[in-house]
């Protein structure tokens, strides 16, 4: 294990910090040009707020392999007087999915209107914000001020756009060879949010095909990086020096990615779905609450590896792992929450799963745990490993 984590997973502080660092001058171009040019158009439009928010595992110190791919949360404004107003959304999706309704402060004028017609949907006689709508006017926005960016960087970088119907649009970015050491094509998602204040946003959720169900462009996901990330350094805080939770979180994630490179569909992509990151990190911040952290030091990092495998499982065989946040009320009292987490309803992430399925991806974690060794040297050799990505 200790040889898989360096030699495969283990990032290079040196190489992700000039990563990261990259990552934000460009993004922070193309925001501050989308801004400027936004503020053209008219106050009964949306714009970009100004800023963004770096989220994921890049920027929560677990990343894995290679720093290629990047999440960033790029902040939208409402016109004036308008008030997000997010709402469970019921029957239309997903458990843990929003709609998102609009409150005038001072009803809903005529002349809000124009904006309604072109960013918002009906639902039940009531209009809605539709995260589609948004999506699709975010694309064309970026793409139109790719021009003046890609002119401004071209001495340091080489720069592109991707933006398919109904996906987030993918900002390319390939370093010159004179301006940085790390000669890495970096690949960053964009994604446009909704604030909610208190560091709470509602955020795009992915297309579900041209036939999904009526209302679904209006759905919206509620993102929680911000309180992931503050709990993150309060378990800094409070664990060993040399705690190995992270580093589990890390092996986890490579086992999981070696062990699909040997399964067939359509079970190969379900157990990338059912194991996401997001359900990964989730069972490890449950497991770790637990008990005291002390027993996380880095000498017992076989145990606690294999505990959190085990709580992984039997969540999976109970079909049951709770959102950490949404309606959690045994949070530690230093980790303040918004009151509108502590008032949400509780969310199971693998509710959407169908049972058959969780049994089989709870027998093939335990048989990868139990047969780590093989699954590393058989899945490690060079015809397996992801190719670098390309723009």
């Amino acid at each position: 294990l200790e040889s898989f984590y360096g030699r495969q997973l283990r990032l290079s502080p040196h190489v992700l910090g000039h990563s990261k660092a990259h990552v934000g001058r460009v993004v922070a171009e193309l925001v501050r040009a989308a801004k400027a040019q936004g503020l053209q158009p008219g106050p009964l439009a949306l714009s970009l707020r100004g800023d963004f928010v770096c989220i994921g595992s890049a920027y929560e110190q677990h990343k894995v392999r290679s720093p290629d791919c990047f999440d960033i949360l790029v902040p939208l404004r409402l016109p004036p007087l308008l008030q997000p107003l997010p709402l469970p959304a019921g029957g239309l999706g997903t458990r843990g999915a929003f709609v998102c309704g609009l409150r005038a402060r001072a009803g809903w004028p005529r002349r809000y209107r124009p904006f309604a017609e072109g960013f918002c949907v009906e639902l039940q006689g009531r209009s809605h914000l539709s995260s589609g709508l948004v999506l699709r006017w975010f694309q064309g926005h970026l793409q139109r001020c790719l021009g003046a960016v890609r002119y401004r960087l071209q001495e340091r970088c080489r720069i592109s756009l991707s933006a398919c119907p109904g996906r987030l649009p993918m900002l390319h970015i390939l370093p010159c060879s004179d301006y940085v050491c790390c000669h890495i094509s970096m690949a960053v998602r964009l994604i446009p949010a909704i604030p909610l204040g208190d560091a709470l946003y509602l955020t795009a959720l992915p297309a579900e095909g041209p036939q999904g169900p009526l209302g679904s462009e209006a759905l919206w996901g509620l993102n929680t990086s911000r309180q992931e990330q503050r709990l993150l350094s309060w378990l800094k805080e409070q664990a060993p020096a040399s705690s190995c939770h992270l580093k589990c979180l890390q092996i986890l994630k490579g086992l999981r990615d070696l062990r699909k490179q040997g399964l067939e569909e359509p079970f190969c992509s379900q157990w990338g779905q059912v194991l996401s990151s997001y359900v990964l990190k989730t069972a490890l911040f449950s497991l770790l609450l637990q008990g005291p952290l002390e027993a996380w030091d880095e000498r017992f990092l076989v145990e606690r590896l294999e505990d959190l495998v085990l709580y992984l499982r039997d969540c999976l065989r109970k079909q049951m792992l709770m959102h950490f946040f949404l309606g959690n009320t045994s949070l530690p009292e230093a980790v303040a929450l918004p009151r509108f987490l502590k008032e949400a309803a509780p969310v199971n992430l693998l509710a959407a799963f169908d049972g058959a399925v969780l049994d089989l991806a709870a027998f093939q974690l335990i048989n990868t745990w139990i047969q780590a060794p093989h699954v590393i040297k058989m899945y490690s050799s060079p015809r397996y490993l992801r190719p670098v990505p390309t723009p």
